[in-house]
C-alpha cells in the first residue's frame, strides 16, 4: 500500500532539516540535488562504522557483519578509506558531551571529528530520494543501528537519528527502516534520552513513521503505557519550543493517522490525561502570546491547536474536550487577539475549533452572544480564509449561532448600537467574502453538514443582520434625538442591507 501523495509531499517537506554543525556543507558549496558518485557515499558510510575498545587495548569494529558488503559494493576505482582505529581509546566517548553541546569542539579527537563531518554530509544527502535509496542499498541502516546501540555520545545519536529522519521521508528507504530487525525498537528507546536535539529528531522520525503506510508497526512499538507516559511527560515538562513543537506534532500524527493507530494509542493516551495536557499547553502558549509576543513560539501554538482540532473531530472523545470551559475560553481569547496577522493560521484554526465546540455544546453560544470584541474578531479572520472554504463556513456558522441569540427588540440601545457599529465597520469584509466565494458555498456547507452544522448558516446570519439593522432604523425613526453617530450613516446601512438581501433571496 503506497502512501498518499499528500502524505508523501508532507514527508518530503519534513526532510530538509539543518544538521546543526558548522562543518556541514553549506547550500552554496554542496547541492544535495546534484548527482553524487556512489563510491563517495559508500566511503562516507564506511567512516561511520563504530569502533569499540576491547580488553588488552584491542579494538573491534561494530557492525562488521556488513563491512564486507559495504567494501565489495564499492567500484574498483574507489580508493578504500581507512577506518579509524585508535588502540588507546574508543572513537566515541561519553565524557564531555555537555561541553560539546555548548559548541566546544576542542575535546573531539580526530576520529570523532571525521565521524561527525561524514555523518552531517550523509544527513544532508539523505534528504534527496536518489541519494537516500543509494544509502540504504549500501547498509547505512545497519551502520546507524550499530552506532545507536554502541555510542554514549548524544551528538552521534542526534546525527544518526537525523539521517534516519531524512531517510524516512522517502517511500523505499522507509520500507527498509521498517524491515530492519530491531531498528524501530531502538529508535523508540531513544525517547528516554535527556538531550533536546536528539529528542527532537526522535519525535520527527516517529511522526514520519506514523504518517506512512507501515504506521501500525510504529504504533505497536509505542503502545505500552511506559512509552506513552514518557511522551506525555516530555510534552508536559519541557520548556524548549522546538521540542514542544516536535512532540505535540507526534501527537497530531497519531490523531491523524489510520484508524488502527487511533485505536491502538488514543484510548491509553486519553486515560493518561492527554486532553488536559493539551489544554494546559494551550494556556501556557496563550499567556506567552499575550505577554511576550515571541515569534519563535507561534509554530508551537499552531501545532497545539492542530492537535486539539484533530482530537475534537473524533466522536468518542469530542464531547470530553469540547465541554472543557477553559479550552473554550482560551480559543475565544485567541479570536479576540488584536494582532492577527502574526498568528493568522492559529486564529483560523481557533475559528474551526469554536464551530466544532458549539456544534457539540450549543448552549455555550449564549455565553458569547453579546461579547462584541469576539464578534468583531470573527469578522477580522475572514481575510485569512480566502483559500479555506471550510474555515469560512465555520466562521459563518459561529456568527449565525451568536446572532440568533441576539434579542434586538429587548436589548438596550447602547448594546444595539455596538452591534450595528461592528456590522457596519465590517461591511467591506462581509461584501468581499460574499462576492469572492458566492459560487463555492454549497461545497463548503456540504462538508460542514457532516459535523452537525446547518448548511444555511451564512444565509441565516445574513437574515439576522438584516433584522438587527431594520430594528436600528426603526428606533432611529421613532426617536426624537439623533441616534446616529458620525460613522453610522444611512448610506452604510442601506448598502449593507442591500448586500444581505442580494445573498439571501
Amino acid at each position: 500500500m503506497a502512501a498518499s501523495n499528500s502524505a508523501q509531499d508532507q514527508l518530503e517537506e519534513d526532510c530538509f532539516v539543518p544538521s546543526h554543525h558548522p562543518s556541514a556543507p553549506s547550500d552554496e558549496l554542496f547541492d544535495i540535488s546534484t548527482a553524487v558518485d556512489p563510491s563517495y557515499v559508500i566511503s562516507l558510510i564506511r567512516k561511520l562504522l563504530p569502533v569499540a575498545q576491547k580488553s588488552g587495548g584491542n579494538t573491534e569494529i561494530l557492525g562488521s557483519n556488513c563491512i564486507d558488503e559495504i567494501v565489495n559494493s564499492s567500484n574498483d576505482n574507489c580508493k578504500r578509506m581507512e577506518i579509524v582505529d585508535d588502540s588507546t581509546e574508543s572513537v566515541f566517548r561519553g565524557e564531555g558531551e555537555g561541553d560539546l553541546r555548548e559548541g566546544e569542539s576542542s575535546g573531539l579527537s580526530a576520529g570523532e571529528e571525521v565521524w561527525e563531518e561524514c555523518g552531517c554530509v550523509l544527513w544532508d544527502l539523505a534528504a534527496n530520494q536518489t541519494h537516500a535509496e543509494l544509502m540504504v542499498q549500501n547498509f547505512i541502516l545497519d551502520v546507524l543501528l550499530a552506532n545507536l546501540m554502541a555510542t554514549q555520545s548524544v551528538r552521534v545519536t542526534e546525527i544518526c537519528l537525523g539521517i534516519l529522519g531524512n531517510l524516512a521521508c522517502h517511500e523505499v528507504p522507509m520500507k527498509h527502516i521498517v524491515s530492519t530487525n530491531g531498528l524501530i525498537a531502538v529508535i523508540v528507546d531513544q525517547l528516554f534520552l535527556d538531550d533536546t536535539q536528539s529528542l527532537c529528531e526522535v519525535f520527527r522520525l516517529l511522526s514520519s513513521g506514523l504518517q506512512g503506510p507501515e504506521c501500525i508497526k510504529w504504533a505497536e512499538e509505542l503502545q505500552s503505557e511506559h512509552m506513552l507516559s514518557r511522551i506525555l511527560w516530555i510534552i508536559e515538562n519541557t520548556l524548549n519550543p522546538q521540542l514542544i513543537e516536535k512532540s505535540v506534532g507526534l501527537l497530531s500524527s497519531m490523531l491523524e493517522s489510520q484508524k488502527e493507530v487511533e485505536h491502538t494509542l488514543l484510548s491509553a493516551l486519553m486515560k493518561l490525561g492527554l486532553a488536559s495536557i493539551l489544554v494546559n499547553l494551550l494556556a501556557f502558549e496563550m499567556s506567552k502570546l499575550t505577554n511576550d509576543r515571541i515569534p519563535e513560539r507561534y509554530p508551537v501554538l499552531d501545532v497545539i491547536l492542530r492537535a486539539l482540532e484533530a482530537l475534537c473531530i473524533i466522536d468518542v472523545y469530542s464531547l470530553e474536550i469540547c465541554s472543557n470551559k477553559e479550552f473554550f475560553r482560551l480559543v475565544c481569547d485567541l479570536i479576540k487577539f488584536p494582532d492577527k496577522v502574526e498568528v493568522s493560521t492559529c486564529c483560523v484554526t481557533a475559528g474551526v475549533l469554536i464551530a466544532n465546540i458549539l456544534s457539540d455544546v450549543p448552549d455555550l453560544a449564549s455565553n458569547i452572544s453579546l461579547d462584541f470584541p469576539f464578534l468583531e474578531g470573527l469578522f477580522d479572520i475572514f481575510p485569512f480564509t480566502s483559500e479555506d472554504c471550510e474555515a469560512r463556513c465555520a466562521l459563518w456558522s459561529i456568527i449565525a449561532r451568536l446572532l440568533v441569540r441576539v434579542r434586538e427588540d429587548e436589548m438596550s440601545t447602547s448594546s444595539l448600537r455596538q452591534i450595528v457599529f461592528i456590522l457596519l465597520s465590517k461591511s467591506d469584509v462581509i461584501e468581499d467574502d460574499l462576492f469572492d466565494h458566492q459560487f463555492d458555498e454549497n461545497k463548503g456547507f456540504e462538508s460542514l453538514a457532516t459535523s452537525g452544522r446547518k448548511p444555511n448558516a451564512r444565509t441565516l446570519a445574513l437574515r439576522r443582520i438584516t433584522c438587527i439593522l431594520n430594528r436600528w432604523n426603526a428606533l432611529r425613526d421613532s426617536s426624537e434625538k439623533d441616534m446616529m453617530e458620525e460613522h453610522v450613516t444611512d448610506e452604510k446601512i442601506c448598502r449593507l442591507l442591500g448586500i444581505c438581501h442580494k445573498h439571501t433571496v
